[in-house]
Protein backbone atom coordinates (compact mmCIF):
# COMPACT_ATOMS: atom_id res chain seq x y z
CA UNK A 1 0.00 0.00 0.00
CA UNK A 2 1.44 3.35 -1.05
CA UNK A 3 0.87 6.06 1.56
CA UNK A 4 1.22 9.84 1.49
CA UNK A 5 1.67 11.67 4.80
CA UNK A 6 0.35 15.24 5.00
CA UNK A 7 1.25 17.08 8.20
CA UNK A 8 2.96 20.41 8.86
CA UNK A 9 4.73 18.96 11.90
CA UNK A 10 8.06 17.36 11.04
CA UNK A 11 7.93 15.37 14.28
CA UNK A 12 4.46 14.01 13.47
CA UNK A 13 5.62 12.93 10.01
CA UNK A 14 8.67 11.21 11.46
CA UNK A 15 6.56 9.35 14.02
CA UNK A 16 4.16 8.07 11.36
CA UNK A 17 7.10 7.10 9.15
CA UNK A 18 8.65 5.17 12.02
CA UNK A 19 5.42 3.29 12.78
CA UNK A 20 4.84 2.37 9.15
CA UNK A 21 8.46 1.35 8.52
CA UNK A 22 7.99 -1.65 10.81
CA UNK A 23 5.56 -3.19 8.33
CA UNK A 24 6.72 -4.16 4.85
CA UNK A 25 3.24 -3.97 3.32
CA UNK A 26 3.16 -0.19 3.79
CA UNK A 27 5.38 2.20 1.85
CA UNK A 28 5.48 5.94 2.40
CA UNK A 29 5.84 7.36 -1.11
CA UNK A 30 5.83 11.02 -0.16
CA UNK A 31 5.26 13.76 2.39
CA UNK A 32 3.59 17.15 2.26
CA UNK A 33 3.46 20.02 4.73
CA UNK A 34 0.60 22.20 3.45
CA UNK A 35 -2.35 22.27 1.05
CA UNK A 36 -0.28 23.28 -1.96
CA UNK A 37 2.36 20.58 -1.59
CA UNK A 38 -0.32 18.00 -0.71
CA UNK A 39 -2.20 18.71 -3.94
CA UNK A 40 0.97 18.32 -5.99
CA UNK A 41 1.88 15.07 -4.23
CA UNK A 42 -1.61 13.61 -4.56
CA UNK A 43 -1.88 14.30 -8.26
CA UNK A 44 1.68 13.21 -9.04
CA UNK A 45 1.97 10.14 -6.82
CA UNK A 46 -1.67 8.90 -6.78
CA UNK A 47 -1.19 7.06 -3.47
CA UNK A 48 -3.54 4.37 -2.20
CA UNK A 49 -4.00 6.22 1.09
CA UNK A 50 -3.32 9.64 2.57
CA UNK A 51 -2.75 10.20 6.29
CA UNK A 52 -4.10 13.72 6.42
CA UNK A 53 -3.78 16.34 9.14
CA UNK A 54 -6.67 18.82 9.36
CA UNK A 55 -4.89 22.03 10.40
CA UNK A 56 -2.37 23.09 7.74
CA UNK A 57 -0.54 26.43 7.34
CA UNK A 58 -2.40 27.48 4.18
CA UNK A 59 -5.77 25.83 4.80
CA UNK A 60 -7.13 22.49 5.97
CA UNK A 61 -7.17 18.84 5.08
CA UNK A 62 -10.69 19.37 3.79
CA UNK A 63 -9.33 21.93 1.31
CA UNK A 64 -6.95 19.27 0.04
CA UNK A 65 -9.78 16.84 -0.66
CA UNK A 66 -11.98 19.48 -2.26
CA UNK A 67 -9.25 20.71 -4.64
CA UNK A 68 -7.50 17.48 -5.50
CA UNK A 69 -7.97 15.92 -8.93
CA UNK A 70 -7.23 12.53 -7.39
CA UNK A 71 -8.91 11.37 -4.18
CA UNK A 72 -7.46 8.30 -2.44
CA UNK A 73 -8.70 6.64 0.70
CA UNK A 74 -8.28 8.99 3.67
CA UNK A 75 -7.46 8.61 7.35
CA UNK A 76 -7.43 11.89 9.25
CA UNK A 77 -4.70 12.42 11.84
CA UNK A 78 -5.33 15.35 14.13
CA UNK A 79 -5.15 16.67 17.67
CA UNK A 80 -8.72 18.02 17.48
CA UNK A 81 -11.81 15.86 17.81
CA UNK A 82 -14.37 18.54 16.89
CA UNK A 83 -13.97 17.90 13.16
CA UNK A 84 -15.07 14.25 13.34
CA UNK A 85 -18.53 14.84 11.88
CA UNK A 86 -17.21 16.60 8.80
CA UNK A 87 -14.50 13.95 8.41
CA UNK A 88 -17.06 11.19 8.11
CA UNK A 89 -19.18 13.30 5.79
CA UNK A 90 -16.28 13.21 3.31
CA UNK A 91 -16.04 9.42 3.73
CA UNK A 92 -12.88 9.26 5.81
CA UNK A 93 -12.04 5.70 6.79
CA UNK A 94 -10.97 6.71 10.27
CA UNK A 95 -10.20 9.69 12.50
CA UNK A 96 -7.08 9.24 14.61
CA UNK A 97 -6.40 11.58 17.51
CA UNK A 98 -2.80 12.45 18.30
CA UNK A 99 -0.68 11.07 19.84
CA UNK A 100 -1.22 8.09 17.52
CA UNK A 101 -0.19 4.68 18.79
CA UNK A 102 1.01 1.87 16.56
CA UNK A 103 -1.92 -0.30 17.63
CA UNK A 104 -4.48 2.36 16.74
CA UNK A 105 -2.83 3.10 13.39
CA UNK A 106 -2.70 -0.57 12.41
CA UNK A 107 -6.32 -0.99 13.44
CA UNK A 108 -7.28 1.81 11.06
CA UNK A 109 -5.16 0.37 8.26
CA UNK A 110 -6.76 -3.04 8.75
CA UNK A 111 -10.08 -1.55 7.67
CA UNK A 112 -8.59 -0.94 4.25
CA UNK A 113 -7.08 -4.41 4.03
CA UNK A 114 -10.21 -6.18 5.27
CA UNK A 115 -12.19 -8.26 2.73
CA UNK A 116 -15.42 -6.38 3.32
CA UNK A 117 -14.01 -2.87 3.13
CA UNK A 118 -15.76 -0.58 0.69
CA UNK A 119 -13.99 2.65 1.56
CA UNK A 120 -17.24 4.07 2.89
CA UNK A 121 -17.38 5.81 6.24
CA UNK A 122 -20.34 3.69 7.31
CA UNK A 123 -17.95 0.74 7.82
CA UNK A 124 -15.81 2.71 10.20
CA UNK A 125 -15.50 1.76 13.85
CA UNK A 126 -16.03 5.33 14.96
CA UNK A 127 -19.28 6.00 13.15
CA UNK A 128 -22.80 6.48 14.44
CA UNK A 129 -24.11 3.24 16.02
CA UNK A 130 -20.68 1.87 16.73
CA UNK A 131 -19.55 0.54 13.35
CA UNK A 132 -19.18 -3.11 12.44
CA UNK A 133 -20.16 -6.05 14.60
CA UNK A 134 -16.76 -6.86 16.17
CA UNK A 135 -16.31 -5.73 19.79
CA UNK A 136 -14.52 -2.42 20.21
CA UNK A 137 -11.57 -1.71 22.45
CA UNK A 138 -11.70 0.72 25.34
CA UNK A 139 -9.62 3.31 23.50
CA UNK A 140 -11.67 3.14 20.29
CA UNK A 141 -14.18 5.89 19.57
CA UNK A 142 -17.88 5.91 18.82
CA UNK A 143 -19.47 8.82 16.99
CA UNK A 144 -22.90 9.73 18.41
CA UNK A 145 -25.10 12.27 16.69
CA UNK A 146 -28.25 13.52 18.42
CA UNK A 147 -30.00 16.31 16.58
CA UNK A 148 -27.56 19.20 16.28
CA UNK A 149 -25.27 17.77 18.93
CA UNK A 150 -22.36 15.57 17.90
CA UNK A 151 -20.14 13.58 20.27
CA UNK A 152 -16.88 11.74 19.64
CA UNK A 153 -16.59 9.41 22.61
CA UNK A 154 -14.12 6.77 23.72
CA UNK A 155 -15.83 3.55 24.78
CA UNK A 156 -13.99 3.71 28.09
CA UNK A 157 -15.71 7.05 28.81
CA UNK A 158 -19.19 5.48 28.69
CA UNK A 159 -20.51 4.93 32.23
CA UNK A 160 -23.69 3.08 31.39
CA UNK A 161 -26.31 2.56 28.71
CA UNK A 162 -30.04 2.35 29.39
CA UNK A 163 -33.08 1.49 27.30
CA UNK A 164 -35.26 4.47 26.37
CA UNK A 165 -38.28 3.46 24.32
CA UNK A 166 -37.07 1.61 21.24
CA UNK A 167 -33.56 3.04 21.55
CA UNK A 168 -30.87 3.55 24.18
CA UNK A 169 -29.47 6.51 26.07
CA UNK A 170 -25.70 6.58 26.47
CA UNK A 171 -24.25 8.26 29.56
CA UNK A 172 -20.69 9.54 29.28
CA UNK A 173 -18.48 12.30 30.70
CA UNK A 174 -20.94 14.81 32.19
CA UNK A 175 -23.69 14.37 29.62
CA UNK A 176 -25.77 11.82 27.74
CA UNK A 177 -27.19 11.26 24.26
CA UNK A 178 -29.84 9.16 22.58
CA UNK A 179 -28.49 6.49 20.24
CA UNK A 180 -30.95 5.15 17.66
CA UNK A 181 -30.08 1.50 18.25
CA UNK A 182 -31.42 -1.32 20.40
CA UNK A 183 -29.64 -2.44 23.55
CA UNK A 184 -28.95 -5.88 22.05
CA UNK A 185 -27.34 -4.27 18.99
CA UNK A 186 -25.11 -2.10 21.15
CA UNK A 187 -24.18 -4.96 23.48
CA UNK A 188 -22.74 -6.99 20.60
CA UNK A 189 -20.28 -4.19 19.88
CA UNK A 190 -19.04 -3.68 23.43
CA UNK A 191 -15.96 -5.25 24.97
CA UNK A 192 -17.29 -7.90 27.42
CA UNK A 193 -14.21 -7.36 29.58
CA UNK A 194 -15.25 -3.74 30.12
CA UNK A 195 -19.06 -3.76 29.97
CA UNK A 196 -21.63 -5.87 31.79
CA UNK A 197 -25.33 -6.44 31.02
CA UNK A 198 -26.79 -5.93 34.49
CA UNK A 199 -30.42 -6.50 33.46
CA UNK A 200 -32.73 -6.31 30.45
CA UNK A 201 -32.66 -2.53 30.50
CA UNK A 202 -29.09 -1.53 31.39
CA UNK A 203 -25.43 -2.11 30.58
CA UNK A 204 -22.72 -0.76 32.87
CA UNK A 205 -19.01 -0.03 32.57
CA UNK A 206 -17.27 -2.09 35.25
CA UNK A 207 -14.66 0.62 35.76
CA UNK A 208 -17.34 3.04 37.00
CA UNK A 209 -18.63 0.83 39.83
CA UNK A 210 -18.44 2.64 43.18
CA UNK A 211 -19.81 -0.16 45.35
CA UNK A 212 -21.95 -3.30 45.26
CA UNK A 213 -24.57 -4.15 47.89
CA UNK A 214 -26.83 -7.19 48.52
CA UNK A 215 -30.35 -6.95 47.12
CA UNK A 216 -33.66 -8.79 47.31
CA UNK A 217 -33.73 -12.40 46.09
CA UNK A 218 -29.94 -12.82 45.96
CA UNK A 219 -29.65 -9.94 43.55
CA UNK A 220 -27.19 -7.08 43.78
CA UNK A 221 -27.52 -3.32 43.83
CA UNK A 222 -24.71 -1.72 41.86
CA UNK A 223 -23.95 1.91 42.62
CA UNK A 224 -21.93 3.75 40.00
CA UNK A 225 -19.57 6.66 40.64
CA UNK A 226 -22.23 9.15 39.53
CA UNK A 227 -24.65 7.64 42.12
CA UNK A 228 -26.71 5.79 39.49
CA UNK A 229 -28.26 2.67 41.04
CA UNK A 230 -28.56 -0.45 38.92
CA UNK A 231 -30.18 -3.70 40.05
CA UNK A 232 -28.74 -7.01 38.89
CA UNK A 233 -31.05 -10.03 39.08
CA UNK A 234 -29.96 -13.23 40.83
CA UNK A 235 -28.76 -14.72 37.54
CA UNK A 236 -26.84 -11.61 36.53
CA UNK A 237 -25.55 -11.17 40.07
CA UNK A 238 -24.05 -14.64 39.91
CA UNK A 239 -22.37 -13.83 36.61
CA UNK A 240 -21.04 -10.54 37.96
CA UNK A 241 -19.57 -12.29 41.00
CA UNK A 242 -17.79 -14.70 38.69
CA UNK A 243 -16.51 -11.85 36.55
CA UNK A 244 -15.20 -9.95 39.58
CA UNK A 245 -14.10 -13.06 41.49
CA UNK A 246 -15.98 -12.42 44.72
Amino acid sequence: MNILIVDDSRLARRELQALLSKHDQYEVVGEAVDVASALTALNDLTPDLVLLDIHLPDGSGFDVLEQSEFTPKVIFTTAYEQHALRAFEVNALDYLLKPITEERLLSALDKINGPNNTGDATTNSTNQAGGNSSPKRAEDHVFIREGERCHFVKYQEIRHIAVEGNYVRVFFRNTDALLLRSLNYVEQRLDPNLFFRANRQQIINLNFIERIEPWIGDGLQIVLQDATEVIASRRQARELKQRLDF
